[in-house]
């Protein structure tokens, strides 16, 4: 009996300095890594820890620095949320069982493929505590989204970083290469954050195929449903096919439910027993949330809009930028990646005093913007504002 207790006190510790490497703001202007990991071919300029400082974020003009959806939640979304606020002193158990049904008829598989959680990002994590806990490499291209590999490499993992190629997609051949009888994990984003790129289907899915034989391949689909087809663009096939890959999905993009916590995976049964043997999804889920999501997928007219919209001011963005002469890297999220000619921490001091907030990032030894999609009035202020920011 002890030997247990002392194994979940050791989880729940590691656990919470897990968030901490992966959450809590650096102090210096750019994140930091442990030295003895290899350095990655980007930094993030620390803009949570700027937007804390900051008493008048809540008075942004144009708040485009989370990748947030600015359209909803739709009124389903949040008519089922208000209906469902009476509720609030029950688990949500029934409810998180009907989510994961309309979830796995929606994917094409039964209910024991999918595993809920509070947003797609604590799957991430949850996946990197239960598959590192021993140690191993994870394999990711560079630059990625990071809050997987921060969780491994907080458990002593080492990071197989894999450059991006020169048109931003996943090098699939040298990924491949990097993998050897220590990797516990392979981690694919596509499309890819911050990079807005999209890694070509088909080889995606030869590597995933041939890859997952090797070990468990994980890839993360939150900003899939931006795609004009994104059912053609999945890896959850193989995941029918018995493949030992992990496909994440989250309800933060496309339904516009960031702040209200809700993802999912899809995976064998066998995995997410495996998780699910040592981390709880349904748990950090509030039924509110529960209610809302269910509300959400219900509301297909909401979700083609939401993408019908965003294309819009991405294309927006796109051309405004094309034709001010900046080589932006083509996009098919909500957000678009392009350099600029000042580093991250004087321009983005600049954006957010006039109102604008967006991201900077190094990648490469080079600068850069991140500019999340908001309303059109929203982007005509951001290009407004970048004229003047950089003229």
């Amino acid at each position: 009996m002890t030997k247990k207790i002392d194994r979940r006190s050791w989880l729940r510790s590691t656990a919470l300095v897990t968030s901490s490497f992966a959450l809590t703001p650096g102090l210096k202007a750019f994140a930091t890594y442990d030295a003895a990991a290899p350095a990655p071919n980007f930094k993030a300029w620390d803009w949570e820890r700027s937007v804390a400082a900051r008493p008048d974020i809540t008075k942004l003009k144009a708040r485009l620095l989370a990748n947030e959806n600015p359209y909803g939640p739709s009124d389903k979304v949040r008519l089922a949320i208000m209906e469902a606020a009476g509720m609030g002193n029950r688990y949500g158990h029934t409810s998180a069982a009907k989510l994961i049904d309309m979830i796995a008829e929606k994917e094409g598989v039964t209910p024991e493929h999918i595993m809920l959680g509070p947003g797609s990002t604590d799957m991430l994590e949850k996946t990197a505590i239960t598959h590192f806990v021993h140690g191993g490499n994870i394999v990711s291209a560079d630059p990625a989204y990071m809050s997987l590999i921060k969780t491994a490499m907080a458990f002593k993992a080492e990071w197989k970083s894999v450059p991006l190629t020169k048109e931003w997609a996943h090098d699939l051949p040298a990924m491949e290469a990097a993998v050897d009888k220590n990797t516990k994990l392979v981690y694919v984003c596509n499309p890819n954050n911050p990079t807005g790129s999209l890694t070509e289907t088909k080889a995606l899915w030869d590597f995933c195929d041939r890859v997952a034989d090797k070990a468990p391949v994980f890839v993360d689909e939150a900003y899939l449903e931006f795609l004009d087809k994104p059912e053609a663009s999945s890896m959850v096939g193989l995941v029918k096919k018995g493949k030992n890959v992990i496909v994440a999905r989250t309800f933060s993009k496309i339904h516009a439910m960031a702040g209200l916590r809700v993802g999912y995976i899809v995976s064998t049964p066998e995995t997410l027993e495996k998780i699910s043997s040592m981390v709880r999804g349904n748990m950090g889920m509030s039924i509110t949330s529960l209610k809302g999501a269910m509300a959400s997928m219900e509301d297909t007219t909401f979700q083609a809009n939401s993408q019908k919209w965003t294309k819009e001011t991405r294309e927006y963005v796109c051309d405004e930028l094309g034709k001010l002469g900046f080589d932006y890297v083509p996009s098919h999220t909500s957000f678009v990646l392009f350099p600029i000619a000042m580093e991250g921490a004087p321009f983005l001091e600049k954006m957010f005093d006039k109102g604008v907030g967006v991201r900077a990032f190094e990648i490469f030894d080079k600068q850069y913007c991140r500019v999340s999609m908001g309303k059109m009035k929203e982007m005509e202020l951001f290009v407004d504002t970048l004229k003047q920011v950089l003229a």
